[in-house]
C-alpha cells in the first residue's frame, strides 16, 4: 500500500488507517470474549482463577501491555500483532471469573450499551474539531483516582455503595477517553511515515481502543448487573 500526496489520497489512507484500527480491536474483543466464554463454562478453570491465577495473568497481562507500548518502534508489525492477540487471550481469561459471576442477560446487556456508547462516541472523536487533549488529561486523572480509590475500596473499606458509585464515574471516564483516543489516533496518521510505521500506529491504537472498550463494558457490568 502506498500513499501520494493530495487531500483525496491523504483521505482514502486515513479510512484505511482507521477501519484498520477498528477491525484490530474488533478482532480482540472477539477473541477476549471466546476465551472467556470458554474459561467460564469449565468450573475447574473457574476455580482455578479464583484461586490466585487470575491474578498471575493480570501480571503477565500488565507486563505484555508494557513492552508491546515501549518496544513497538523496534519490533515488526507481525510481532506486535502477534503479542496483541496474546493479549487479548489472557484478558480473556483473566475475566472469565468476572463474567461467571454475572447473569448472562447482564453481560449481553452490558456489552450492547457498551457498543452503543462506544461507536457514538468514536464517531464524535473522528469527526470533531474540537481538541480534545484537555477532556483526555482530565479523564486520566480521574482514571488514576478511581484505581487508587478502588484498591482502598477493596482492601480496607470494603463499601458497597462506594464500589457502585466507582463504577458509574469509571463509566464516564472511559466515555471520554474513548472520545479522546479516537482523536488521538486519528491525529497519528501521516502518509509519509510508511506501511509498516502506520500498521504499527494502527496495533497501538486498537489496544488503546481495545482498553477503552473493555473498561467501559465491565464498569457498566458492575454498575448495571445482575449477579447469579
Amino acid at each position: 500500500m502506498s500513499f501520494t500526496s493530495g487531500p483525496i489520497q491523504v483521505d482514502e489512507g486515513l479510512r484505511k488507517y482507521m477501519l484498520s484500527v477498528f477491525n484490530k480491536m474488533f478482532l480482540a474483543l472477539c477473541l477476549t470474549g471466546s476465551i472467556a466464554f470458554i474459561c467460564g463454562s469449565n468450573p475447574n478453570i473457574v476455580s482455578a482463577m479464583q484461586g490466585g491465577l487470575s491474578t498471575v495473568l493480570v501480571f503477565a497481562t500488565l507486563g505484555l501491555v508494557i513492552y508491546l507500548s515501549s518496544r513497538i518502534d523496534r519490533i515488526s508489525p507481525d510481532t506486535a500483532q502477534s503479542l496483541f492477540w496474546l493479549y487479548a487471550a489472557l484478558i480473556g481469561a483473566s475475566i472469565s471469573p468476572i463474567l461467571a459471576m454475572y447473569t448472562g442477560e447482564s453481560v449481553v446487556s452490558a456489552f450492547f450499551t457498551s457498543a452503543a456508547f462506544f461507536g457514538g462516541l468514536s464517531l464524535y472523536g473522528y469527526t470533531t474539531s474540537r481538541d480534545l487533549t484537555g477532556v483526555g488529561s482530565f479523564m486520566l486523572t480521574g482514571l488514576i483516582v478511581v484505581i487508587l480509590s478502588s484498591f482502598v475500596n477493596a482492601f480496607f473499606l470494603k463499601n458497597s455503595l462506594l464500589s457502585t458509585g466507582l463504577s458509574a464515574l469509571s463509566v464516564i471516564i472511559f466515555c471520554g477517553l474513548t472520545m479522546y483516543d479516537v482523536q488521538k489516533i486519528k491525529n497519528y496518521y501521516n502518509a509519509t511515515y510508511g506501511d509498516e510505521v502506520i500498521a504499527k500506529f494502527s496495533i497501538i491504537g486498537a489496544l488503546a481502543l481495545y482498553l477503552d472498550f473493555l473498561n467501559l463494558f465491565l464498569a457498566l457490568l458492575r454498575f448495571l448487573g445482575n449477579k447469579k
